[in-house]
């Protein structure tokens, strides 16, 4: 029993993988019990484009009748089996990395997907770099001074190892340390640049570590199941 199919839903999934061949199937059914598995989109043609764990399916029904044909169930049959397993997600075998800025301080969180790796929140400071990832107020007047490039050059050189990055922050422009982050990796490091996979403007005040890391986690699933798969 598929999760989360319909009693009816279920019937056609069984019987598209039924052996000896199904008859009597309506496109109209199996268009039914696809877009409750995946995402169906309707072309210009006709055709329905059909996707589902990174996998797609091209589909050419005539509305009017069965599915009739013997190769119609094999292709069906061959996408439901390929598509029944969900893709591993980018960087699970490396690192996939969090980083919640504001001016005074960067964190670093390690954030493998629930379910793929043991759940674990992990400060992540390779290099003992931690040090130079807090702004110093000026107490002289209590008032923000602009950051040293220093500030970002050290979180850059605290990502190295990542694989796929993601920045949280609590605010855009030039007001924002997320912005101006981005900015130093898109400048000066171009190779960290290309691994960052989002940004998302949080109010992390009111969010805990678990549910920042919980919230990266979605991230980064959505974005691997965005992803096009390798031929």
């Amino acid at each position: 029993m598929k999760i989360g199919l319909s009693h009816a839903h279920q019937g056609t999934y069984d019987a598209i993988l039924r052996h000896p061949a199904a008859h009597n199937l309506q496109w109209r059914d199996v268009r039914s019990m696809l877009g409750a598995l995946g995402k169906v989109v309707e072309e210009s043609d006709g055709n329905f484009r059909v996707t589902r764990n990174g996998q797609t399916l091209l589909l050419h029904p005539d509305r009017h009748k069965d599915v009739d044909t013997l190769e119609e169930l094999k292709e069906l049959r061959a996408f439901l089996e390929r598509s029944d397993e969900e893709p591993t997600p980018p960087a699970v075998c490396g690192v996939n990395l969090l980083v919640v800025i504001d001016h005074r301080q960067a964190r670093i969180f390690v954030t493998e997907p629930r379910g793929l790796a043991p759940e674990r929140i992990v400060a992540y400071d390779p290099e003992g770099t931690g040090r130079h990832l807090h702004y110093v107020e000026n107490d002289s007047n209590g008032q923000r001074r602009p950051e040293q490039r220093s500030y970002y050059v050290a979180i850059a050189k605290a990502l190295r190892a990542a694989d796929a990055i993601l920045v949280f922050g609590g605010g855009t422009g030039a007001s924002s340390a997320m912005d101006q982050l981005l900015s130093e990796l898109t400048l000066h490091h171009k190779e960290l640049a290309a691994r960052v996979v989002g940004s998302m403007v949080v109010d992390e005040h009111h969010l805990s570590q678990q549910q920042l890391v919980a919230k990266a986690r979605e991230c980064f699933l959505e974005i691997a199941s965005d992803a096009p798969t390798r031929p």
